[in-house]
């Protein structure tokens, strides 16, 4: 049997497995105190794993010792006290059983004893579950659609007896020599001398 814990890609294998473990579960009953019939259990959903390894991390090779790259044991409780600061949950996979759990670090306590060198620890775990959270559908608005403003209407101006296009500039301009714009925009109907207009033809204004 082998006992591993790991974040990510970082895995530690304890070197010395601890003498018994044991997973604890239970469900999140609620009494309920009824008048006339006293309490009453409401059964309700099952509760986290929980699990409680104590052993130790040797300072040398004991015969006893699981592999023998195993870390120093302040080595390897520096990594559990940066995993149990992540906010991250680490794995629990003890191999020839069912259990691979992801599970929160909830307590570490460790300290040394007769003088060897060896670190004892207690390392508290409680199973963590990712909550899937439904994505709010999405509800497509349509856009509103804005006003079109109106087109400004054509001003147009038809030619009295007398007019030239510097009068007809200076009328709607304020300045006669503005003219060669509207030369331009009614060239088709003035021709290709603009000192010759006559009465009745119709200018667009630009």
């Amino acid at each position: 049997m082998e006992i591993w814990l790991s974040m990510d890609n970082d895995r530690l294998r304890l070197p010395v497995l601890p003498p018994s473990f044991e997973i604890e579960v239970g469900n999140n009953n609620t009494v309920v105190n009824i008048s006339e019939i006293g309490d009453i259990n409401l059964i309700g959903k099952s509760g986290l794993k929980a699990i409680t390894i104590s052993s130790f991390f040797p300072s040398k090779n004991y015969y006893f010792v699981e592999y023998t790259s195993f870390p120093k044991p302040y080595k390897a409780i520096e990594k559990l006290e940066k995993w149990r600061c992540s906010g991250k949950p680490i794995r629990l996979i003890i191999t020839t059983t069912d259990i691979n759990i992801l599970m929160t670090i909830e307590s570490l306590s460790y300290g040394e004893r007769d003088g060897t060198g060896d670190v004892y620890y207690s390392l508290g775990l409680r199973e963590y579950k990712t909550v899937k959270t439904k994505k709010a559908a999405q509800v497509k608005i349509p856009e509103s659609k804005r006003p079109v403003p109106p087109k400004p209407k054509q001003r147009t101006y038809v030619v009295k007896r007398g007019d030239n296009l510097w009068n007809i500039a200076k009328k709607h301009y304020g300045n006669g020599n503005q003219w060669r714009k509207i030369y331009n925009k009614n060239k088709k109907v003035i021709g290709s001398n603009p000192n010759l207009i006559y009465p009745g033809q119709k200018y667009v204004i630009p």
